[in-house]
């Protein structure tokens, strides 16, 4: 292969987003699930920490390859709630489902995963009452298959 050659940036061909509103979470199990989004981290991906390839044959680098497996991080999203939101929650949490993550250009991004954590904020006079949600994608159908994600296009900004 050689030495690596410098290569120029392109121009993206995709549509870039310019604002963050209005992203919202969909859990199939309770589609109507009493929560208003207000901050989104949507899924990532994450490669793995490296493997050390390095051999007694080196001379003067540590070498390293990329892990074949990638995995989907989870997400979290703040939301404000109904107190109602204890009987809902106990219903979904651990239950594996699919998650929709819809963007503000209308693409959307589906993956099987389950609700993990219901965190509420301290509760102050002054402020909405707010909580954190976490939830863990699995990457796998109810009969422990491995499926990805599927992200459809949007209609642009």
């Amino acid at each position: 292969m050689g030495a690596p050659s410098a290569t120029s940036r392109e121009t993206p061909s995709g549509i870039k987003l310019d604002d963050g509103y209005q992203t919202l979470i969909t859990v199939l199990a309770d589609p109507d699930i009493s929560v208003w989004e207000k901050s989104i981290t949507p899924p990532g991906l994450d490669g793995g920490d490296a493997n050390d390839t390095t051999t007694m044959h080196n001379v003067t680098y540590r070498t390293f390859s990329p892990r074949a497996l990638k995995t989907m991080t989870e997400m979290t999203t703040t939301v404000a709630y109904d107190p109602d939101i204890y009987d809902e929650i106990l219903a979904v949490i651990n239950e594996e489902t699919t998650i929709t993550v819809t963007f503000p250009d209308g693409s959307t991004l589906a993956f099987f995963g389950y609700v993990r954590v219901f965190a509420p904020s301290e509760v102050v006079e002054g402020t909405q009452p707010e909580a954190t949600i976490t939830i863990q994608p699995t990457n796998q159908d109810s009969d422990g298959a491995e499926q990805g994600a599927v992200m459809t296009e949007g209609e642009g900004t």
